[in-house]
Parts: structure tokens; sequence; C-alpha cells
């Protein structure tokens, strides 16, 4: 592997822009340097040997690598982000004239649709954990809210105490970015969140302080991992036919709100997507539906 190509100081520049200037959290950190050293390496081999000799050709032969490896459009759109972002940075520092991916377009990513589970599916699933134990309430809490708010488990797993308030019935949950948003909580979630925290958090919390919502058996805070373990436990409980993942709960939420008619800017909001584009993948999801509900229900369908 030549190592010219490596040219650590402008990839390394780069990422300490991305944590000072834009708060990019060490995974995100992680995430961009093993993708841009992964297309800075494929360069490499076709005998680039410096980031900065880098043609339109070298990422459009990167994205065909990578589709022959079959690897899915969103992924690839997450590593071409990511290359992107590096050389509008060189761009932007005068490193480079022009931007060798500006005629590069995304992978079209909107014929995935995500996957949701019907509101009958997700009533099976909230119903699963057993409302007599500590542990099926703080389960029961965990999926309530979920669905509920439509965060990410990510977030889930980091919020505190604080951030909940029960009274209005809205928490403040920390996204990508470090970005703080709003998001209401219903009537039902608050309900299980009240019963978690009032009857099953302090058998947890074993006389000790924290300040973490959500506690496992040991009186600490769900890793990402412990939570996903706890989803596929109920999933494969409540027998369902589709495939329940974490973002399961996050998909169902703003499908279930656009199906009832909400806008998509309020869904995009509490979603806390940059971009409306992002959010508008689930149009589709809701047109998708619609067309199954009149297949099943008209006289002609």
């Amino acid at each position: 592997m030549p190592a010219a190509i490596r040219e650590h100081s402008l990839v390394d520049e780069y990422l300490n822009f991305l944590a000072v200037e834009r708060g990019a959290s060490l995974n995100t950190l992680d995430a961009y340097s093993r993708d841009i050293h992964q297309f800075l390496d494929f360069a490499a081999s076709s005998g680039v040997s410096s980031p900065l000799a880098v043609k339109p050709a070298h990422v459009t032969a990167f994205l065909g690598e990578l589709r022959d490896q079959g690897l899915s459009s969103t992924s690839m759109n997450r590593k071409l982000a990511a290359i992107r972002g590096f050389y509008k940075y060189l761009l932007r520092e005068a490193r480079l004239e022009e931007n060798p991916l500006a005629r590069v377009q995304i992978a079209r990513t909107w014929m995935r649709l995500p996957g949701t589970l019907s509101r009958e599916e997700m009533e099976t699933l909230l119903g699963q954990p057993a409302e007599a134990t500590p542990a099926g309430i703080r389960d029961r809490a965990i999926l309530e809210l979920l669905y509920a708010s439509g965060i990410r488990v990510s977030e889930l797993a980091t919020l505190t105490l604080n951030r909940v308030n029960r009274q209005m019935g809205f928490l403040v949950t920390v996204g990508k970015g470090r970005k703080e948003r709003i998001v209401p909580v219903g009537r039902s979630a608050l309900q299980w969140l009240a019963r978690y925290i009032e009857q099953a958090r302090p058998v947890f919390l074993k006389k000790r302080t924290s300040s973490v919502l959500f506690l496992n058996r040991s009186g600490e805070g769900f890793t990402r991992q412990g939570l996903w373990k706890l989803i596929k436990k109920y999933a494969r409980m409540a027998n369902l036919e589709r495939k329940v993942h974490p973002h399961t709960f996050r998909h169902s939420f703003a499908t279930h709100l656009l199906e009832g008619g909400a806008d998509l800017r309020s869904v995009q909001v509490m979603l806390g997507h940059a971009d409306i584009a992002t959010t508008q993948i689930y149009t589709h999801v809701t047109r998708d539906r619609l067309k199954e509900i009149h297949k099943k229900f008209h006289p002609r369908g």
C-alpha cells in the first residue's frame, strides 16, 4: 500500500476540525476516518499518490467497487458523505481548486424503504414485557418511550432524569452533532415512565445515586448493545413476521404520524433531521401502506 496517499496530516486536520468546530462524536470521527482512509487506500491502488490528486473517475470507480461488493445504497451514501465532507474542507482551506466529488451523485436510497410495524404489530410488541416485575415495568417504559418519541436508541441510552418533563409531556434529547431538540411524549409512555421511576427504578438504583434514566440490573446505564438485546428479546417473544431492529421504533413513529395526517415538517423536527429530504423517505412508506389498504379493502382492488 503506497504510504504517500495516507497523508495523515490532512485527514487528521479534517477530523480535528469536525471535533472542535462541529462537535462531532467519537463514533462519528471513527466512522469518517475509516471511510476516508478506505477511499484513499483504493485510490492509492490506482496509482494516486496524494488526496490532492484524486479525480472524479477515482470516486466513481470506488463506488462501483462498493456496489460490486454488495454494499447497500445507504452504506455507500454514508461513505460518500464522509469523503465529500473531507474534500469540501480541503476546498474551503484552499488546498484544492476543484472538488473531485462535485458532480458525483448520491446512490438512490428511496427505493429502500425503512422497516416499519403496523399499529397492531406495535401493540403486540409493546405488550410483551411482564408488568408484574421491576424489569418488565422498566422494559415496557423503554419500548413505550422509543415508540412515543421516535428518539434513537443511542439517545435513549444517554437520557437523564432531568431531561424528561413529565408534567409538560416532553423530553429534551441530544442527537447527532450534539444538537438538542424537544420531543413530545404521549400519555401512555408518560404513564409507564412514571410507574418505572416510582416503582422499578429504585430497585435497580440500589440506594445509589445516578442521573441516568434507564438502569440495568447492575444499576448502571444501558449500552446501545444492551438495549438492542432487550429489543430483540421482545421481538422474538412477539413472534412477528417482520424483522425488528432498534430503528424500527423510529421508523414506525414517523410512519404512523404521517399516516395519521401529521405534516412532514413537524415530523422532521421531531426526528431531528437536518434535511427534510431525509424525512421524505417515509412518504414512500405511507404511500406503499395506502396501496396495501386499497388492494385489501376496495371491491375492485
